[in-house]
Order: C-alpha cells, then structure tokens, then sequence
C-alpha cells in the first residue's frame, strides 16, 4: 500500500503584501520538498492574504495576485501545490484554489458556497464557482473545498465524492476565531468525514488581521471521524502527514457529469497526475498536539492579535495608560506577552481623584512587567479646564462633564506622545464599557488599538488569574483582581453606582448582543425587568460612540465593528420597550 506525504502549510499571511507572502509559500513549499512530500496545500486566499476586502475591487491588484502566482508556479518543480488566490476571468472574480503541478498551473478550483453573513461579504466580490474538482493524485482522488465549501451537507464535497470518487476532502480555509470556534470546526468536518466515508484534510489560517483572529489547528480526520494529527493553535505550522489509502478506480472521466441545480450543482472536473517523488520512503509517525482550552485560547488569540496589528502596521513600541485598574493592567500583561517589555510603555495619569492604591499598583504591575513607566500628573491641566469654563459653567453643579474632562485629558496625553514618538496608543476599555456607553469618546477612547474591546469585565478578570497563573507568580497585584472597579473620577466612585453588577451586566449583554435575544426572551431568564430594559436602552443609544471608537480584536460570536451594524438614528427600542422609557 503505497504512502502519499501531503503537508499543510498553516501560515501567517499579510493582506496585501505579494512579494511577502510569495516568498513565505515559496520557502514552505522548499521545506516540504525536502521532507519529500507530494502535495503541499495552502490555506484561502494565501497569496494576498484574508480578507483582502475592497483590494478586491482594485483591477491592478487583481493582476498583481495573477503575477505573484505565475512566479510561485515557477518554483513547484518535483511537488504539487493548492494555493489560494483571488482569481480574475473576464469581468468576474472568484475566490479560488490554484492547482499546481511540477512547475505546471494545471487548473482552478472556485469557491462554491460564499458566506455572507457575520463578519463575511464574499458576495460583494466573488462569482461562485459551479462544479467540483478532483485531482487524482497517484491514484488517490482528492477532492477540492475552500472554507464554506464544506460546511453543508449537500455542498461541492458530497458531489465530489458521489460523482468524482473522491476518497479525500482537502479543504483550505480562513476561518476566523471565537472562544471555542476549534470546537465547531471540528464537529463540521467529523460530520463531513463520517457522512462522506473519506479523510478530511483541514487546513486553516492564522494570524491577524484588523479585528480578525485566525487560529490555525489545522487538522486530518479518517473517515470515521477520528483525529489523525492536527497543528499547533496561533502560531505557523507546516503538518506532515503520511496517507495510506487503498487505491480505487476514479468513478468517472473529466468534464463528465453535470448536476442538478442546487448548491452542489455543476460539473466534477477530474485531473490524473503521478508524483515525481520516490514512493519508498519510511513513514512519518503521527502527531496530536494538545488543544488549548478556555481561557488559555483566548488570552493566546488577543496576544497574537495584539502582536499582528502592531508589526504589520509598522509600529515599534505600544503606549498604554497605566491607571492601576483591571483592564490596563490586563492590556499590559498582554502588550509585554505579544512584543517584550522593551516594546512597551506604560502612562500614569493621576488626579486628585486617584486613590493611594491605585497609583501604587500602577508602579508594581509596571515593574512585574518591567515595562518603562510614565508620569504626568493631570491635576495642573485638569484645574485650567475648569478656571477657562468657569464662566459658561457659572451656577452649575459639577457632573459628569467634569469626569469627562479627565478622561479627556489623559486620551489628549497619550495621542501627543503617540504623535511625538510614532508610538501606538492601546485603548483598555472592555467589551461590557463599551456595550453600555460607559466610556468617554476622545477620552479612554482615544487610541489606534482597543486590544480587550470584545473581552468582558467578568472574562477580564478570568483571563487577569490565568496570566497569573501561567507565570507562577502575581504578575497582575492581588489588590488590582480584587479592588472594586472604579474609574475614580469623583470621590468614592464605584462602576455599580451607574451599572448593573458585572456578572449581571454580562449576561444581559451575552443575551442581547451575542444571541439576538429579545427583552421578553431575557426577561425569562430571571431578570429584573428594569433592569434588562435599562441595559437595551444603553447598547442601543451609545451606538455612536461604538462606530467612533478604534478597532480591536474578535474573541465572542459576535464583536462590535464587522459584526454588529446597528443604525444610530434608530427608533426601535422606543416602539418595543416603550416610548416612556
């Protein structure tokens, strides 16, 4: 029984930049000629990366793409190759799966199913394809599927396998993360595998891209479902695998069947190839790699995404207000975790509202971290505001206009330093504050990089005591994890004087924004109703703060930004909790 040594590139990608993804596929593609592998696969759209967005609409970039993968195509002598790459024919085009062989473009396989939903818009750009390809590969039939493709039951793979023989299913992918998504991903292709009696071969993205994590954990499935060796999560990886499959006669000949029209519909193209490679060779043992749990897979997902978006827009250093609370302090650990203490810079900002305690933590959270750490006292600031407004403000009581003013101040401090040094400014506010309003635009909203934006104030502190956990030692102080929060920008104030607890807050918010539950549907799960009403009233008013505010990284089903398109002009929530309200 012969042995077929396919390898998955799971690589790290930079949306746009040709040259440099071509020169990464080019060098895995040498590593795996080395290890004598016959077929070498790359994850969707690879060669400018995912998702290139309105690049798309750029007919130069189109061509550009087309260039890149004729000079990749020159350097696959002895190997084959399926490369994703945006495709142009005629006026159309497709998210494709480039089939290369012995320095030779044999032919393309398009993208059948494109999402359009969530964080997708493929059907803004792409044509789908409409026929199944399978390449006959020393006489294994290997059926083609890029991402979606291969989530549906009655999509390209069955017909692959039905029509074309295939006794493989390669699937090439940019699936982006979400706490737990491995999970989902795996069940899919289980469920693939068992109903198609075929292996599965799974080969995701990583890296980031804006918000978007991918977290690579490729994976090869038997056709019972069970995991043969999978990659490692977050991080580049090349998975080398030894097929051994007994070898049937393809059930029919190319260009041969045409289906009904259905998501499946089309034709199965076939295309027979032998490999150059020796076929003795000694087999590869199998390799299963711990999969990360929660939330060891989220603080990994926000320190790759932190250290992406930094290096791929050209950063040298990140800045971060220090203010001796939980969310910098969390920012923090993870800034040094992504790109080393000496890339990192801390601000401390206090006023006459900031306790002893806090300004104490700041300086023992910046040395545990052994990041540099600035001091710019705001109080000398903060009282010209007040003297130059005193006489518009004349005869009214402080209120949150003056707390404002503060946050205000210290976002105009880190911009000016960002400015002066070209550093990049990592706003903490969490994914409840930023729900609900409780935030201030141009104040701790000011920044390039809202790195815990999707991160709850519950989650923050589970993922504060893992970082403590994985070092061994109190990285993040104790008194940070266990102060009540506040924002102390008046005296003795409390984040519950004008919030809901956090643990109630989340789950209002898990409800509302992330399973599309409606007030009636949570108040069934055992809340105050005023309070639920209350907490819809906030999401649905601060919208317009949200669309202002920076980017930051995808770690729930759904985030603010890509996700979440709610209209600021928007009535609704009066009509249906209530226009008293």
């Amino acid at each position: 029984m012969p042995l077929l040594r396919i390898a998955l590139a799971q690589i790290n990608t930079t949306v746009g930049d040709l040259s440099g993804n071509a020169e990464k596929i080019i060098c895995y593609i040498e590593m795996a000629r080395e290890k004598g592998v016959e077929l070498i696969t790359f994850p969707e759209l690879s060669l400018c990366g995912y998702p290139p967005e309105d690049l798309l609409l750029k007919h130069q970039f189109l061509c550009d793409c087309q260039k890149a993968l004729e000079d990749i195509v020159t350097k696959t002598s002895g190997i084959t190759c399926i490369l994703g790459f945006p495709e142009i024919s005629e006026s159309f085009v497709y998210n494709a799966a480039a089939l290369i062989h012995n320095g030779n473009l044999i032919g393309t396989y398009r993208k059948v199913l494109l999402p359009n939903y969530g964080v997708f818009d493929e059907k803004r750009y792409f044509e789908p394809g409409k026929e199944g390809f399978v390449l006959v590969l020393n006489g294994v039939p290997i059926g083609i599927n890029i991402c979606e493709d291969s989530w549906f039951s009655e999509g390209p793979a069955k017909v692959e396998v039905q029509k074309g023989g295939a006794r493989v299913i390669a699937n090439i992918s940019a699936s982006p993360y979400y706490a737990e998504r491995r999970k989902v991903r795996e069940q899919v292709m289980r469920k693939l595998a068992r109903e198609n009696e075929c292996f599965v071969f799974y080969n995701n993205l990583v890296g980031g891209q804006d918000e978007l994590i991918f977290d690579g954990g490729s994976f090869i499935l038997d056709p019972e479902g069970g995991l043969l060796a999978n990659s490692i999560q977050f991080d580049e990886d090349m998975l080398v695998f030894d097929l051994e499959i007994t070898q049937d006669e393809p059930s029919c000949s190319e260009n041969s069947l045409m289906l009904s029209d259905k998501p499946s519909s089309g034709e199965v193209r076939m295309f027979s190839i032998s490999s150059v490679v020796p076929s003795q060779k000694q087999k590869i043992p199998e390799a299963r790699i711990r999969w990360l749990d929660y939330p060891e897979e989220v603080y990994s997902a926000l320190v790759l995404g932190v250290r992406d978006y930094v290096r791929k827009n050209g950063f040298p250093k990140v800045l971060i207000g220090i203010s001796g609370g939980i969310d910098s302090a969390l920012t923090a650990a993870i800034a040094v975790d992504a790109l080393g203490a000496e890339a990192v810079v801390g601000v401390t900002m206090p006023s006459r509202f900031s306790s002893e305690g806090t300004k104490e933590d700041a300086c023992f959270l910046s040395d545990n971290l052994g990041i540099r750490l600035i001091s710019i006292p705001i109080e000398h600031v903060f009282n010209s505001y007040l003297d130059i407004l005193k006489p518009v403000f004349d005869g009214m009581a402080p209120d949150v206009t003056e707390e404002n003013i503060q946050a205000r101040i210290r976002g105009n401090l880190l911009m000016s330093l960002s400015n002066k040094f070209g550093w990049l400014v990592l706003t903490t506010g969490n994914k409840s504050e930023t729900a609900v309003g409780y935030c201030t635009l141009y104040g701790d909203m000011a920044g390039g990089f809202a790195v815990i934006k999707d991160v709850t104030k519950t989650m923050a502190y589970k993922l504060a005591e893992f970082k403590n956990r994985q070092a061994g030692r109190p990285i993040i102080p104790k008194s940070i994890i266990e102060r009540e929060p506040s924002a102390e920008l008046r005296p003795d104030q409390k984040d519950q004087d004008s919030l809901p607890p956090y643990d109630k807050l989340d789950a209002i918010l898990r409800a509302y924004i992330e399973q599309d539950m409606a007030y009636t549907e949570i108040l069934k799960m055992g809340f105050d109703g005023d309070m639920v009403k209350r907490v819809i009233q906030m999401v649905d008013r601060n919208e317009y703060k949200r669309r202002q505010g920076p980017p930051g990284i995808k770690i729930t089903p759904r985030a603010f930004g890509k996700d979440w398109r709610l209209p600021i002009s928007n009535q609704y929530t009066k009509l249906y909790l209530g226009s008293s309200s």
